[in-house]
């Protein structure tokens, strides 16, 4: 491929945010927002990390075939990767804080 001013390192980049927003969009797809899940900690958090690491699962999955099928192997796992830590504090932290302060559930039950 002709060298094109940078283009080339910039599809790398594409790649990266490409990888990190599915892995955001299966979380998405999978799990309650880290907000709904830390207000209503009391009664999700047995389950909520079990959808998030199955989520994660999925993620993982989908960056190996993309590993697998792109000449450039590390973009996939590096976008999955970022997000996946990024997201699993993110709902970790949610557990913790509306586990320590509950405060008023919106579910009733």
């Amino acid at each position: 491929m002709p060298d094109l001013g940078g283009i080339r390192n910039g599809d790398k980049a594409l790649k990266v945010a490409v990888y990190a927003t599915l892995t955001y969009d299966i979380i998405s797809a999978t799990n309650s927002s880290p907000q709904t899940s830390e207000i209503n900690a009391k009664k999700r958090a047995p389950t909520l990390m079990k959808w998030v690491y199955i989520g994660l699962a999925q993620a993982a999955g989908f960056g190996i075939i993309g590993a697998v099928l792109d000449e450039d192997t590390w973009p996939p796992i590096l976008g999955v990767s970022l997000a996946s830590v990024v997201l699993w504090i993110q709902y970790h932290h949610a557990i913790q804080a509306g586990l320590g302060n509950p405060g008023p559930s919106t579910e009733t039950y």
